[in-house]
């Protein structure tokens, strides 16, 4: 396998890793926590107290909730059909483009894995995408407890993060080359 392929295909692993985990992290939520409500006592168990808890909710809409008003067919298009055409074009261009880092192609299968995680949720489960990691949130932004997410969620932003941070070190590289290439050229 050419060198160039091979570094494209590997990270493709954390993405099905991702969509695995993902899967039965939430199958095994279903099974064994009650959804939330106010007659489940044992709808909750407490990891770390109060500050980190499973929980079983179902999220029909996007992060935070964005879109929960939408009619079903609305949500049905914006949430599933746009994903998916989204999940498409990144994946062509991840295989298009030769100047992604190694870990800028890690981050973004590790995202890719997380967005196919819960667009498999959206159209296999009719009651919404399951979250079930609960967190305390010390009342930052007049929030008590950070809206409830599931592990393809934290693919997405973990992998995110790391894929800004590394694209900003990136331009700040090339910056400093161009600007020690501008100088050489005046001297």
């Amino acid at each position: 396998m050419k060198e160039n392929t091979k570094n494209k295909v590997l990270p493709l692993i954390l993405s099905a890793v991702v969509v695995l985990l993902d899967q039965i992290t939430k199958a095994l939520v279903v099974k064994h926590i009650p959804r939330l409500s106010v007659w489940a006592d044992d709808a909750v168990i407490e990891i770390l107290g109060k500050y980190i808890r499973l929980i079983h909710v179902r999220n029909n809409a996007i992060a935070f909730s964005m879109g929960h008003t939408l009619s079903q067919n609305a949500r049905g298009i914006l949430f599933a059909i746009m994903p998916l055409l989204i999940i498409i074009a990144v994946y062509v261009i991840y295989f298009r483009n030769n100047e992604f880092t190694k870990t800028q192609r890690w981050c973004i299968c590790g995202i890719l894995g997380g967005g196919i995680g819960n667009l498999i949720d959206r159209i296999f489960r009719p009651e919404g995408v399951v979250d079930f990691v609960d967190c305390y949130f010390w009342g930052i932004f007049g929030m008590e407890r950070w809206p409830t997410f599931n592990l393809a969620d934290s693919a997405v932003i973990v992998c995110g993060i790391i894929f800004l941070i590394t694209f900003l070190v990136q331009i700040y590289k090339d910056s400093k080359k161009t600007a020690k290439n501008k100088e050489g050229k005046n001297e």
